[in-house]
């Protein structure tokens, strides 16, 4: 009976431990939106979320918020460097993003090709909205679906409502979500 007790407690904790495997780790950040398996948006992670990144089958991480933020992590660029990671920094002005921080995270993004990436600002607002954009104007994704990822997170103020509306005008994508 004891024998039949311990094979069945060692299958069970084998059983848990390879399921635990085959589980896909949650990022620690506020505002999580996986949009693709190859790429996911969301607000700061913590230190340790980014220093996990290469084991979740990141390549490259762009920050969208300037370093100087308050709840920036310290040494955000060594850390996910470190790891072997590609580390872009856009410092988007949340009080006026601009024509050309959308050009460039869209070429920055382009160029990292079909890799694995996290976009990320403090809490997935400037994020979301250039990733919609991305989808929208670079991968021609039907807008009104990539928009449900601002929508979930977000309703745009008045001056990112502003962007949106002028790149999807500028390259003739027909959808107006406000």
């Amino acid at each position: 009976m004891l024998h039949i007790l311990c094979s069945v407690s060692f299958a069970l904790l084998s059983l848990a431990t390879a399921s635990s495997f085959a589980q896909p780790s949650r990022l620690a950040a506020p505002n999580v939106v996986e949009v693709s398996p190859q790429l996911v948006t969301s607000g700061q992670p913590t230190a340790e979320a980014l220093a996990g990144l290469k084991a979740q089958g990141f390549v490259a991480v762009i920050y969208l918020a300037p370093p100087t933020v308050s709840d920036a992590v310290a040494d955000e660029q060594l850390i996910v460097t470190r790891q072997g990671l590609t580390f872009i920094n856009i410092p988007i002005r949340f009080d006026s993003p601009t024509e050309a921080d959308f050009e460039k995270f869209a070429s920055a993004l382009s160029e990292l090709g079909s890799r694995k990436v996290l976009v990320h600002c403090q809490i997935n607002l400037r994020a979301s909205v250039m990733v919609f954009l991305y989808r929208a104007i670079v991968l021609k994704d039907d807008p009104r679906v990539a928009y449900e990822s601002v929508a979930g997170v977000w309703s745009p103020n008045d001056r990112w409502q502003r962007l949106i509306e002028d790149q999807l005008r500028k390259h003739k994508v027909a959808f107006e979500p406000f």
